[in-house]
């Protein structure tokens, strides 16, 4: 027998049906570090955070958000456009392909970079640009072209933080009013032509060659100052030596005259005496110099003179050295004075 349905059953039935679908469109579960833009009847409402989360089906819809992401096969970059619905706080690199860059010293380079960017503000990343990463990776390209098309090629080498560091700090502003925080921008390679690079090797050795040179000038420099001021320091040290070595001599000719004026007398003749000895005594020494040097020896007329001055002294009192030795014999004085006496007196005898 079959049992009537009632309109109520019917009813009861249909309000069961739409409650499960209700819970089942509208209970969502958000995962950490994500977020959903939901809209009311086409229009923004809230923000749904991590955890779970009720909404009303068919009256309120998360909002979806254009990404495009680079996928590289081969050597090639393809692009992959996807309309998420989940917008992804989390920290995100976009490694763009290689983009051609002219510099001041008109070189075309190649370069490639990455961008790591961050979404701070879902509702304006939605609603604030159409594309957010295509006009990011837009700002990024144009930026990289303005900064980098303001150096030379060899200051674009050397000044790698540096350009991203200006490539970072101008395109702070205009992400910030998509809700997009530009955490850092770095330049992964940079590719030139054959001949420029084959130009620079040939740059690069010819300026370590240049430094080589003039390491080793500068060398030679070091090493012939450092000679030169030993010959200097070296003839200084003989000159004193030899002036010493006058001034004592001197001393000592002096003080056996003293005292062979003092044994024999210091009148004027005697002095003569003396003094006509002692420069007979000189030539004497060097008349062999200048008997080797030819076959003529010329001798002044004073040298006979002399020498008789020597004759004459050594037949009155014998020599100089005998004249002090026997003052001081008698004196009784036989020290050190005779040693020096004859030593001074005697030098070139």
């Amino acid at each position: 027998m079959d049992l009537p349905i009632s309109p109520g059953l019917i009813l009861s039935l249909i309000v069961v049906v739409i409650g499960i679908l209700v819970i089942v469109k509208g209970l969502v579960i958000v995962r950490q570090s994500e977020v959903l833009v939901i809209e009311r009847l086409g229009s923004f409402h809230r923000l749904l955070e991590s955890g779970i989360n009720i909404i009303i089906p068919f009256i309120e819809q998360p909002r979806a958000i254009t990404m495009i992401r680079y996928r590289k096969m081969g050597e090639e970059y393809h692009p992959i456009t996807s309309d998420e619905i989940r917008i992804d706080r989390r920290e995100t690199v976009m490694d763009f392909p290689g983009q051609p860059v002219v510099t001041t010293d008109n070189v075309t380079v190649t370069i490639n970079g990455a961008l790591y960017y961050q979404i701070i503000d879902p509702k304006r990343a939605v609603y604030e640009v159409e594309n957010m990463s295509q006009a990011v990776e837009v700002l990024a390209k144009t930026t990289l072209r303005s900064v980098v098309g303001k150096m030379e090629l060899d200051k674009l080498f050397e000044s790698r933080a540096e350009v991203n560091n200006e490539i970072q700090a101008a395109m702070e502003e205009p992400a910030s009013k998509w809700g997009v925080k530009i955490s850092r921008v770095e330049v992964q390679d940079i590719a030139m032509p054959e001949e420029v690079e084959t130009a620079m090797r040939l740059q690069m050795a010819a300026e370590r060659k240049r430094r080589a040179t003039v390491t080793e000038a500068e060398g030679e420099k070091a090493a012939a100052i450092a000679k030169a001021q030993g010959q200097r320091e070296s003839a200084i040290l003989n000159a004193q030596g030899d002036k010493e070595s006058a001034i004592l001599r001197a001393q000592g000719e002096q003080e056996s005259i003293k005292l062979v004026l003092n044994a024999i007398g210091d009148s004027e003749e005697n002095k003569r005496t003396v003094v006509g000895y002692l420069l007979g005594q000189s030539y004497i020494k060097v008349l062999p110099n200048m008997a080797g040097e030819g076959e003529r020896v010329f001798v002044p007329y004073e040298s006979s003179a002399l020498l008789g001055s020597m004759g004459m002294f050594r037949e009155m009192a014998g020599s100089p050295e005998d004249t002090v030795a026997s003052h001081l014999r008698a004196n009784g004085n036989h020290s050190g004075l005779r040693g020096g006496v004859v030593g001074g007196a005697a030098t070139g005898g």
